[in-house]
């Protein structure tokens, strides 16, 4: 069985106030360059260098998969963009060599997926539901769509998976029901409950993964360092097993 990684990183510290009055749009940016050093992580410590040197980075036209391609080509990796929209893709992200478009939407099944990851060396999840009339894009996307790209990866034998996922993920499990962050991110479809659904996929998958859980995101220029750490765990209404 594959190895398991699991890390959280975790931006600088709001006020639940003030995280709470983010829009969607703002928690989205911040953990680019942690994603791409997973990537040189996992290069660094295997002993065929060039074993990791595509990645196909699902979401690519969001504000934090955009980051993500970037920090990615800096590093000299190749990348696959998936986007549900090509023309848009090419109009925002960079003109390189290096870098690849391809049409992918993580909604439309396992199959499609395997066709746009195939020959990659490792995947990176930014995906994120836009807000909609539609009460279950949350789930479309954040649990279904997750899924999906996990069972891509297992279909196309690709071990090495990385998920942004969000900050509070478990936040039942760490009694926040009542923290203004938790409640505000979950009147967006319980976005937050099918995020954690998908971790749990994911751990059980059998895939090497990493899970990040960015703390609040902001679309302003970074300052300072960002912190790491393990995730805690509580055993709370079979949160966990």
């Amino acid at each position: 069985m594959a190895t398991a990684v699991h890390a959280i990183a975790s931006g600088p510290r709001l006020p639940p106030a003030a995280f709470a009055s983010l829009s969607a749009a703002t928690r989205k940016l911040r953990l680019a360059s942690t994603a791409a050093s997973t990537m040189d992580a996992a290069s660094a410590s295997s002993s065929d260098a060039k074993k990791t040197t595509t990645v196909f980075v699902a979401g690519s036209t969001g504000g934090t998969g955009k980051r993500v391609v970037e920090k990615l080509l800096e590093r000299g990796f190749g990348v696959v963009a998936g986007t549900t929209d090509v023309g848009r893709a090419r109009g925002s992200l960079p003109q390189d060599p290096n870098l690849q478009l391809v049409r992918a939407d993580v909604t439309e099944g396992v199959d499609k997926l395997v066709e746009a990851i195939r020959g990659v060396d490792a995947v990176v999840c930014a995906t994120g539901f836009r807000r909609s009339f539609d009460p279950f894009a949350p789930w479309k996307v954040d649990n279904f769509g997750t899924v999906n790209v996990v069972e891509a990866c297992r279909k196309a034998g690709i071990s090495r998976f990385v998920l942004i996922s969000s900050i509070l993920v478990n936040g039942a499990a760490m009694g926040q029901f009542l923290n203004p962050a938790y409640i505000v991110l979950n009147l967006f479809g319980l976005v937050l409950v099918a995020k954690l659904q998908a971790e749990k996929h994911i751990r059980s998958s059998g895939i090497n993964y990493t899970i990040i859980r960015p703390g609040g995101l902001t679309e302003q220029p970074p300052t300072g360092n960002i912190v790491m750490q393990p995730e805690v765990r509580y055993e709370f209404c079979c949160d966990y097993h």
